[in-house]
């Protein structure tokens, strides 16, 4: 492994200047005037594989956003590695809290500022340039495939039916994924377990159009008015969601296998002081770390409606409209949840107002079992970059794609992520650690040697 250290050392350099490329690449998948975008992206990756040593790399359709494919086959009796990760990014508003052009990489304090720096763009990269590293090295010892997708900030829609229309040339014997975060820097871990997800959008309308809120306030019903006591009444006193039926299925922690999961580092004044927040808000009954990673959750992710511009404008909406999404937990399906939120918000809804619910998109909860080979293989691979046994983690984020891999493609993914919480992702000033970044370049290696021995 000192080829592929050295090797790395002596392409630092080049390795952030790429990188810095990819990053200008506004790939926003959420707005459709950035489709050109992500075509040049996927492109550019493209590129990337081939230059890095892959034998085969491909910019490959689907009903959205496409998938790039690469691969590299040194023997089809040794294992085959697949890496998955994500190149398009989440929209930069509110756009006047960014201290940088949020598409121009900046270093600073020893980190890199810009969108997908972390949230994936970044973390992806350190797979290409660790493969080029095995590559360039004579070092690689299994076979590696690359399935980066341009949809995952939007639900992966596109990539179920391609997984599915792609199974023989996707068959490995483990995905590797880095799209999580390191408990902390000196607290090494791997995510074990993901949230599931279900989003859901609601639009309460009113009367026909706008109406002067002197001439009609107070007789006829105030879309946001009614959307705000919707909301309001989806969460008790004790910080439970009140969907009926929404926790059937959810597993209870036995007290030992809570005091396990509370051993991992949390400093509660710190966890405050980063979020500038005087006091947490949770489910009654439960840890902040638990709330984040073994209990469900619901939020409001954006509301609207009615006059928000400069000035007044004395009115009462026709409409009003918010999406809220629900992380879950094992024992949960995420498409039956969303059948109870609309049958929940149809059934409270007064009848002086009309209500459409829709589910957006979702995924499955996921667990990676810590006697897997590669979890261990993940575990030794960072214990001898890191000097210290990574912590098994549950993280409070989803992947919705990831439960689909096992049930589509039959195989488990070990979740080794690089990030760290202050990285900002989904935030203005989104960063990433230059430390971070060649940490893992470093690190990644050390993973397909220690998996490939001992299968």
């Amino acid at each position: 492994m000192k080829q592929v250290k050295e090797y790395i050392a002596q392409n630092q350099e080049r390795f952030l200047e790429e990188l810095f490329e990819l990053l200008r690449i506004p790939s926003i998948s959420a707005q459709s005037d950035h489709k050109p975008d992500m075509i040049r992206c996927a492109e550019w990756l493209r590129q990337s594989l081939l230059a890095a040593g892959a034998d085969r790399a491909e910019v490959m359709p689907t009903a959205g956003n496409p998938v790039v494919y690469g691969e590299k086959i040194i023997d089809r009796s040794k294992p085959t590695v697949l890496v998955y990760g994500h190149y398009d990014v989440m929209p930069v508003d509110p756009v006047d809290e960014w201290k940088s052009d949020p598409f121009e990489p900046v270093i600073k304090d020893n980190r890199i500022w810009c969108r997908g720096a972390d949230d994936d763009k970044g973390q992806s990269f350190m797979h290409v340039k660790a493969f080029e590293a095995m590559v360039r090295t004579g070092t690689l010892p299994c076979n590696v495939k690359f399935m980066l997708e341009g949809e995952e900030e939007i639900g992966s829609a596109s990539l179920y039916k391609w997984c599915e229309e792609n199974r023989q040339m996707l068959s490995s014997d483990i995905i590797l994924v880095s799209d999580t975060s390191l408990i902390g820097w000196d607290t090494p871990s791997i995510t074990c377990g993901l949230r599931g997800l279900t989003y859901m959008q609601v639009e309460v309308t009113g009367p026909n159009k706008d109406l002067h809120s002197g001439l009609y306030g107070g007789a006829v019903a105030n879309p946001a008015n009614v959307l705000a006591k919707l909301i309001a009444g989806l969460t008790d006193e004790k910080g439970r969601i009140t969907i009926p039926g929404f926790y059937d299925g959810v597993r209870e922690l036995s007290a030992e296998e809570r005091t396990d999961f509370n051993k991992a580092p949390f400093d509660l004044e710190r966890y405050k002081q980063a979020l500038d927040i005087d006091e947490i808000e949770g489910e009654e009954g439960y840890t902040t770390i638990e709330r984040t990673g073994v209990r469900p959750s619901l939020d409001v992710n954006g509301i609207w409606g009615g006059y928000t511009g400069e000035g007044t404008k004395t009115i009462i909406p026709g409409k009003a409209s918010a999406k809220i999404s629900m992380r879950l937990v094992p024992g949960q399906d995420w498409v039956r949840i969303g059948e109870l939120f609309k049958a929940h918000i149809e059934k409270i809804a007064p009848k002086s107002v009309k209500v459409k619910v829709e589910t957006l998109h979702g995924g499955a909860p996921y667990v990676t079992p810590s006697d897997l080979p590669a979890y261990q293989a993940a575990v030794r691979a960072m214990e001898t970059t890191f000097g210290k046994k990574p912590l098994p983690y549950y993280s409070g984020g989803s992947i919705p794609i990831i439960s689909a891999f096992e049930r589509i493609l039959g195989v488990k993914s070990i979740l080794m992520g690089f990030g760290l919480d202050c990285d900002a992702i989904h935030s203005p000033n989104e960063s990433y650690g230059l430390d971070n970044f060649f940490r893992g370049i470093e690190t990644l290696p050390y993973f397909y040697r220690y998996f490939s021995d001992n299968k």
